[in-house]
């Protein structure tokens, strides 16, 4: 059978579809990819057997049906430096031979049978829906994934959480030290229910997202989930177990207001930083009316680094410390032009939320603060 593809889409979609594909495989079946020819339509298929990525593509031309698996590093590869154009794929439908011919050349090889390829299993009936706007959840998945944990005693730590109540839709991740929070007021539900998406799946459908627009659907149940975007449909299992009560930890009454720059406090906390402890790089924030002051001490080495800029402060003066690097790493999963600290203590979280939040939405981040040596 002979079917033609746009080399582009197809490059494109594959390379995409490969972020599924681990280097190594439980079955060397999971190192394929799955084509399936049906009338003028070419679906494919990647899948580590927790996670199933399947996206569609509209052939040029097509003579018949046919289901064959290629391996994955190979045909991405092979096109991906092929310029935009027809791509013809013939494939022997007894021997899986394939021969793909473009305007310059010709590849040639072998498919593998698509009978022992793992397919996802349905949803239960009473899965859970939730539809939410494409750049909304890619805005709030790309925000929680640096907060996320990496604990193989607490599983649970490790995904980003959907919260999804009668009072809005919460999309949280935390690993106890820092915690991202973004809260959506109008997506609410009668039937208040959760789940937690691990982190390989949400890295994958944050890439998809970045270039998808119209409607998300998520349908999920007590152990899987599917997201349906424009151009893709993930299926994936998810981390079971109880995530922890987070609204608990995010302090309440931090009266001591701070207002600065974002991007003038990363430049400052990345040249401070290069005079701090490797091991522990302490950041010293001194805040007064008008004025902030960051500072380090590597007393190991005998260097500091010290620097002022301004600020809007209202609050009584205060020092705080915090690990430096997760400090620039969450002001950089926030994109309002200022930021606002709003503090209680050195012994207490600091919250730090956007400038101007967005209508409907709340974005909260929490830092943990380091303990101060002087």
């Amino acid at each position: 059978m002979i079917f033609t593809v746009n080399s582009a889409l197809l490059s494109q979609r594959l390379q995409t579809l490969g972020r599924v594909i681990n280097s190594k495989n439980t079955m060397p079946i999971l190192g394929n990819f799955l084509f399936k020819v049906e009338g003028n339509t070419l679906t494919l298929t990647a899948s580590d057997n927790e996670v199933y990525l399947t996206t569609n593509v509209e052939l040029i031309s097509s003579d018949s049906n046919i289901e064959f698996t290629v391996n994955a590093r190979t045909i991405q590869d092979a096109i991906k430096e092929i310029p935009e154009q027809p791509m013809e794929f013939g494939v022997n439908p007894d021997t899986l031979e394939i021969t793909i011919g473009y305007q310059n050349g010709q590849y040639s090889l072998m498919g593998e049978s698509a009978d022992q390829y793992p397919l996802s299993k349905p949803l239960e009936d009473d899965a859970a829906t939730l539809t939410i706007d494409s750049q909304r959840l890619f805005a709030s998945i790309n925000r929680a994934l640096f907060a996320t944990g990496d604990d193989q005693l607490r599983p649970v730590m490790n995904g980003v959480y959907f919260d999804y109540q009668t009072s809005g839709l919460s999309i949280v991740a935390s690993d106890g030290r820092k915690l991202a929070c973004s809260r959506m007021f109008n997506i609410r539900t009668d039937q208040p229910t959760n789940f937690n998406l691990p982190k390989k799946p949400a890295n994958i459908i944050k890439s998809i997202l970045q270039k998808e627009s119209g409607d998300t659907v998520i349908r999920f149940s007590q152990r899987n989930a599917t997201m349906q975007t424009e151009s893709y449909l993930m299926t994936c299992r998810l981390i079971e177990g109880k995530f922890p009560n987070y609204n608990s930890v995010i302090p309440q009454n931090n009266p001591n207001a701070m207002t600065v720059n974002r991007q003038s406090l990363i430049a400052a906390l990345r040249r401070i930083l290069i005079f701090s402890n490797v091991g522990s790089p302490l950041i010293k924030l001194h805040i007064e009316q008008g004025r902030l002051e960051v500072s380090t001490k590597d007393n190991d080495y005998r260097r500091s680094g010290v620097e002022n800029m301004l600020c809007e402060y209202d609050g009584t003066p205060l020092n705080i410390g915090f690990k430096g690097t997760l400090l620039i790493e969450l002001l950089n999963n926030l994109e309002d032009e200022e930021v606002i600290f709003r503090l209680a203590d050195p012994s207490r979280a600091g919250i730090i939320v956007p400038g101007k939040q967005q209508e409907n939405e709340e974005v909260i981040m929490l830092l943990m603060p380091m303990m101060l040596n002087d």
